[in-house]
């Protein structure tokens, strides 16, 4: 018992470690997921490296080929779109918590996480931008306290973190979502649970649109639309 207890960290470290790797866009998609190689990069065993592909595999970031081993699982614009319609509705719910929640000091948070937005978009920082949206969705879960919304859109935001990507890196397309966010923020941090769905479901309506309009090859790297 007490070695099934020391591996299960371990396990857990793998599980996040090549998690990570592919919603940073350091595994593509449709590449072979290799437990030798993996085994060696992340200094994990083989039978750890299997349960963490098998986990992932539940979570929808790796499938398992008849003969061919794990990969990464590719997700199709259609499906993207899918993912963002759920996303819709979750995330609005988290905004609309997170509203009646939110303190004095989380209010700071997120008003300060608005100002680094509108300066990143000033100053043409893509990449930047996409670390604090990121943030902000993130920050919206925890001061909404809804763990079961939270959880579920951790796996949907990872599944389609390459159609994200792309449309986050996409020219013009920051300051469009910029005043999206800033209308979530301002709307959370006035306590306006109904502003802050409506605002939260709107920016994801326009995602969605943008979806269907923006199919550009290119890497997959961390980032939110």
């Amino acid at each position: 018992m007490a070695g099934g207890e020391a591996a299960r960290p371990q396990q857990q470290a793998v599980v996040d470690a090549i998690r990570q790797a592919i919603v940073r866009g350091e595994f593509v998609p449709d590449q072979r997921l290799v437990e030798a190689d993996l085994s060696a990069r992340f200094s994990a065993s083989r039978a750890s490296v299997r349960s963490a592909l098998l986990e992932l595999t539940n979570e929808g970031l790796v499938e398992r080929v008849q003969n061919r081993g794990a990969r990464v699982r590719a997700v199709s614009l259609e499906e993207a779109v899918e993912i963002s319609e759920v996303r819709m509705v979750l995330e609005g719910l988290c905004a609309a918590k997170a509203a009646e929640r939110i303190t004095a000091a989380e209010i700071g948070e997120l008003t300060g996480i608005g100002t680094g937005m509108r300066a990143a978009v000033a100053n043409g920082d893509l990449l930047g931008y996409s670390e604090l949206n990121q943030a902000l969705h993130r920050r919206l879960r925890e001061i909404s306290g809804q763990q079961t919304a939270s959880k579920v859109l951790e796996r949907l935001r990872a599944q389609n973190v390459r159609h994200q990507f792309r449309l986050a890196m996409h020219p013009g397309r920051p300051a469009i979502s910029l005043p999206e966010h800033l209308a979530i923020i301002d709307a959370v941090c006035s306590h306006d649970p109904e502003a802050a769905e409506n605002a939260a479901r709107a920016h994801l309506y326009s995602v969605i649109a943008a979806l269907k309009e923006v199919d550009l090859p290119g890497p997959t790297l961390h980032g939110l639309p």
